[in-house]
C-alpha cells in the first residue's frame, strides 16, 4: 500500500461518516417537519377548545392537549433512538476499520516473512529468524481473533467464569507474561508493587489476567514518552483487595471519564489512528469487573496521568485461614 493511499483512506473514512450523519439529520429533520405543524395546530384547537363553554369543549381540548403532549414525547424518544443509533452505527464502522487494520499488519508481516524463507535459499540463519517472528505473528493474530470471539460471548451472556480462589501475586504475573509477551518497546519502564501477605480471591484466573493486561497494555499505548507504568496490588482500609494499574500520560477529562469503559469509544479520533488497538480493551475489563462483582475506580487528572483500579473483595474462607 503506497502512502498516497494510506493518506486516503482516513478521508475516504471521513468522507463516509459525513454522509451518513447527513443522512440521520435529514432523518430527523423531517420527522420534524411533519409532525411540528400538525402538532402546533391541534395543540392550538385544544387550547381554545377548554376555553370554550360546555365540558364536551373542555373534555375535547384536555384529550387534544393529551394527545399531542404523548406525540410530542414520542418524537423526542424517536429523535433521541436515532441519534444513539447514528452514534452506534459510527462507532461500528470505525470498529471494522480498526480491526480490518489490525488484521492486516500481522497478515502482512506472515506473508513478508514468508516470501524471505522462499527467497533465502537455505541461508539458516534468516530462516530461523523469520520462523520465530512468524510465531510471533501468528500468537498475535490468534490473541486479536480470541479477543473479538470472548468479546461475542460477553455480549450474548454464554462468557462462563470459573471462580476459584486465586493469590494475587500469580494473577499479577500471569497479567505481566500477556502484557510483555505483546509490547517490543526497550525504554518501557515497568515496575511492580505487590503488598506481602494479600489474602486470596475469588476470580476466574484467566479472564481477571487478561483484564489486567488490558489496563497495562491501555497505560503502555497512552502513557508518556517514554512510557512508566506502576503495578500495585494492596489491601485497602475495608479489607478489599485493590489492583492498581498507573501510567504518565496526560489523564482524562472528567467529562470523559464515564465514556472510555463503552466499547469502541475514543477519546481522541486522531490520536486513536496511531494507536493499535480493537477499542474493546476497557470494555472487557468492565465486563470481567462485573462478573466478578468487583468495582473499577478510574483516579485521573488532566496533565497529571491515570490509575485505574480493580477492587476485588477477598476471598472469606481463606482471609480466616491466613489469618489464624
Amino acid at each position: 500500500m503506497t502512502d498516497e493511499s494510506r493518506s486516503s483512506t482516513p478521508n475516504r473514512a471521513r468522507a463516509g461518516k459525513n454522509w451518513q450523519r447527513l443522512g440521520y439529520r435529514r432523518i430527523v429533520q423531517l420527522l420534524v417537519y411533519l409532525v411540528i405543524f400538525p402538532t402546533v395546530l391541534l395543540l392550538s384547537i385544544g387550547i381554545i377548545s377548554m376555553f370554550l363553554e360546555g365540558r364536551i369543549n373542555l373534555l375535547l381540548g384536555l384529550l387534544i392537549v393529551t394527545f399531542v403532549a404523548v406525540v410530542g414525547i414520542g418524537v423526542v424518544l424517536v429523535i433521541v433512538f436515532v441519534s444513539r443509533q447514528a452514534n452506534l452505527s459510527e462507532l461500528q464502522a470505525d470498529f471494522v476499520s480498526k480491526v480490518s487494520h489490525e488484521f492486516r499488519t500481522p497478515l502482512t508481516a506472515i506473508k513478508l516473512f514468508a516470501e524471505t524463507i522462499e527467497r533465502s535459499h537455505g541461508d539458516r540463519a534468516t530462516q530461523d529468524k523469520c520462523l520465530h517472528l512468524l510465531l510471533e505473528e501468528s500468537d498475535r493474530l490468534s490473541r486479536l481473533i480470541e479477543r473479538l470471539l470472548d468479546w461475542g460471548r460477553m455480549e450474548e451472556g454464554r462468557k462462563l467464569y470459573d471462580l476459584q480462589p486465586e493469590s494475587v501475586e500469580v494473577l499479577v504475573d500471569d497479567a505481566l507474561v500477556a502484557f510483555e509477551r505483546a509490547t517490543y518497546q526497550s525504554d518501557l519502564s515497568l515496575s511492580k508493587d505487590v503488598a506481602p501477605n494479600l489474602p486470596h480471591v475469588m476470580v476466574d484466573r484467566a479472564a481477571m489476567a487478561d483484564a489486567l493486561a488490558n489496563l497495562l497494555s491501555n497505560a503502555f499505548k497512552y502513557g508518556g514518552t517514554p512510557p512508566k507504568i506502576v503495578l500495585k496490588a494492596y489491601q485497602d482500609s475495608h479489607g478489599d483487595v485493590v489492583i492498581e494499574v498507573k501510567d504518565n500520560g496526560d489523564g482524562i477529562e472528567l467529562s470523559e471519564q464515564r465514556r472510555i469503559f463503552d466499547k469502541f469509544y475514543r477519546i481522541d479520533d486522531r490520536l486513536s489512528r496511531t494507536r493499535e488497538g480493537s477499542g474493546l480493551g476497557l470494555a472487557i475489563v468492565k465486563h470481567v469487573a462485573l462478573a466478578h462483582a468487583a468495582r473499577i475506580v478510574l483516579t485521573s487528572q488532566k496533565g497529571q496521568g491515570s490509575a485505574f483500579a480493580i477492587v476485588l473483595s477477598a476471598a472469606p474462607a481463606l482471609s480466616k485461614m491466613s489469618s489464624s
